[in-house]
């Protein structure tokens, strides 16, 4: 399929896109970057493309994103997929069917193959019961965000990193919609919270997600408990090697057999993003915002939780 396709905002995620779309790349836009071809989306000739690649800050999602949609063009747009007004996602979505387009948040740790992997033993039952979750997600951008004109604001870490976290749980196990809770909130070097922890103990399995702006070498680890044995996820490709590793649980106890996998590869997933995104253009897939609107809510009642826990060290 031929897609032409626009970048929206030409930052570090902007370029990534621009990268990725390959040929399919024909502009750029952004207001203050000398490099991009337009100023404003509106400034782009309407029969120039056929989507957008929008890597653009939260408070203008709603906006850009409606301009986008109501004149018939498919959307990517960065998590997450964010609304200041009530009921903003559900508007999105309504605009995006009715011009029978893609609105699609991209999630793109959806993709990494370890991630996909452990999806697939979740839904094979082959762990049994499921006791418990937990996920820390680190890197070290403390400094990059405090020296940002928008990025040291409002929830901080959570909203970034947490909106990976709170998605991949619902990518494993479906919709696990209540009882996450604001377990601490540190403001250790910048403005807003650069350390989170969110635990669920009212749903089983129960989760316990930390993420972090002050992890100095980028770290992603997953442990997941059950009644038959164990499943753990060591990094991510782009910080690899990443390492996937089953253990069967020996009764009445012992040292368990493991199985592991590990990857030592370039990051795979903008590209597999990208082209589950055209894929999904071509067949004109239905705007589901459902997940959008769940985390929104989420990510709003949780940043006010950590807000009000901040601690300032």
């Amino acid at each position: 399929m031929t897609m032409r396709a626009i970048v929206v905002g030409l930052g570090v995620q902007g370029h990534k896109r621009r990268n990725f779309a390959g040929a399919d790349y024909v502009a750029s836009v952004d207001p203050t970057n000398p490099d991009a071809d337009f100023k404003s989306v509106r400034d782009v000739p309407l029969d120039a493309y056929d989507a957008a690649l929008c890597c653009i800050p939260d408070e203008p999602k709603f906006e850009v994103l409606s301009y986008l949609l109501e004149r018939g063009k498919h959307v990517l747009v960065e998590k997450p997929l964010w609304s200041m007004t009530d009921g903003g996602v559900e508007a999105l979505q309504s605009l995006a069917r009715k011009a029978g387009v893609v609105c699609y948040t991209a999630y793109n740790h959806r993709f990494e193959p370890h991630f996909v992997r452990m999806r697939d033993l979740i839904a094979s039952g082959e762990l049994g019961r499921i006791y418990s979750c937990r996920m820390f997600y680190g890197n070290g951008t403390a400094r990059l965000v405090r020296n940002s004109e928008w990025r040291d604001n409002g929830a901080g870490v959570l909203p970034d990193l947490g909106s990976h976290l709170l998605d991949t749980c619902r990518f494993w196990f479906g919709g696990v919609d209540e009882g996450y809770v604001v377990a601490s909130a540190n403001c250790f070097e910048n403005r807003s919270p650069d350390h989170v922890v969110l635990q669920n103990e009212s749903v089983s399995p129960r989760f316990e997600l930390e993420m972090t702006l002050l992890s100095w070498r980028n770290h992603f680890t997953c442990d997941v408990f059950a009644e038959n044995g164990s499943a753990h996820i060591e990094s991510l490709c782009k910080w690899g090697p990443s390492t996937f590793t089953l253990r069967r649980r020996v009764l009445p106890s012992g040292r368990p057999p493991e199985e592991a996998v590990t990857l030592v590869q370039d990051d795979p997933t903008w590209a597999a993003e990208y082209a589950h995104f055209k894929q999904i253009c071509a067949r004109a897939a239905t705007a589901d915002l459902t997940t959008d609107a769940w985390l929104g809510r989420t990510l709003e009642r949780l940043g006010r939780d950590a807000l009000a826990l901040q601690r300032n060290v």
